[in-house]
Order: C-alpha cells, then sequence, then structure tokens
C-alpha cells in the first residue's frame, strides 16, 4: 500500500507541474504516457497484496467488532466498505484481463503492441480501484493497531503490583 501510495503521490506532483489551471495537460501525448506508467506502476504495487486482500478485510472487520466503542473511529467503516467494493470490481477486472489475455493471438507477447496496448487498457481500467487502496488501505493497519492495544476480553485485568515496600524481599 505505501508503495502505491509513492506512486501517487508522484503522479500528483507530475500532473500538478504539467496541466493547466483547468487540469488539461500541456503535452497530452506525454501526459497520457505518463498516466499509462502510473497505472502500471499503481498495478504492480498492487499485485503482492492483491491475493491476500480479502483475508484482510475480513481480518479487520472481525477486528472491528471486537473493539472497544470509544477506540473505533467512524470512518472505518466506511472505508472497509469502500475497500471491499474497490477489491470486488479489481477481481472482476482481473478475471476479463484474462480472458483478454489468453483470446490475443499466439504473436501478442510482452513487449508487442497488441499485448500491451489490452494490458495498459486493463491498468487504465483498475487504476481509480487501486487509487481507492492506495487512498483508503491505512484503514486496515490503523484497525489492526486499535486491537493490538485493547484490552482483551480473554484476560482477565493483571492485578496492581503491591507497593514497593510491601513486596516480599527476595534472595539472591
Amino acid at each position: 500500500m505505501s508503495d502505491s501510495k509513492k506512486t501517487l503521490d508522484a503522479w500528483d506532483a507530475y500532473a500538478d507541474e504539467h496541466t493547466d489551471l483547468d487540469g488539461w495537460p500541456y503535452d497530452d501525448h506525454a501526459y497520457g504516457l505518463r498516466a499509462s506508467r502510473r497505472d502500471a506502476d499503481t498495478a504492480e504495487a498492487f499485485e503482492s497484496l492483491r491475493y491476500g486482500a480479502r483475508h484482510l478485510l475480513v481480518t479487520a472487520e472481525t477486528q472491528l467488532g471486537h473493539l472497544p466503542e470509544g477506540t473505533v473511529q467512524s470512518r472505518w467503516v466506511y472505508q472497509l466498505g469502500v475497500l471491499h467494493a474497490a477489491l470486488d470490481r479489481l477481481e472482476q477486472l482481473h478475471e476479463q484481463w484474462l480472458e483478454t489475455r489468453d483470446a490475443l493471438p499466439a504473436t501478442a507477447k510482452a513487449g508487442t503492441t497488441t499485448f500491451d496496448d489490452a494490458l495498459a487498457e486493463y491498468h487504465a481500467e483498475s487504476w481509480s480501484y487501486l487509487d481507492d487502496w492506495a487512498t483508503h488501505g491505512k484503514t486496515l493497519r490503523e484497525i489492526n493497531t486499535a486491537a493490538r492495544k485493547a484490552p482483551s476480553p480473554l484476560a482477565p485485568t493483571p492485578a496492581p503490583a503491591p507497593p514497593a515496600d510491601q513486596r516480599p524481599l527476595v534472595r539472591k
């Protein structure tokens, strides 16, 4: 998630510098190439997380359900919903990409225009959902941190230590 965030921060800096006040790029071609690179970099950064993302969401939801009321941020439920919706769409797009890739001619390999254009289209369609993960993914870490700090209902609260003057002396 942090790699995606770095990619998006770099994109924001690039877009600010290479567009006019209305958001129109100064050079459409260069801007398009840079956007395509952003899409590919964001997809690559998410790839290592993709297979475990559903598990991370379920874990966060379980942890959220066990947190004491005062420790829950009101935005967390919304953000988990955004992540779920984005992951559902990313999984659909990934399946579509695999079908598209498998339907390409045998000569369409990585590095050919046919393959690279199809892959770029897949990345472009995925980008806004990957952006959701880059933006809201930190919620998973926040919930996990809150869960680790919360008192456990399984363990009794330890009794306070007796004052120093009432502690038994121990021989060394």
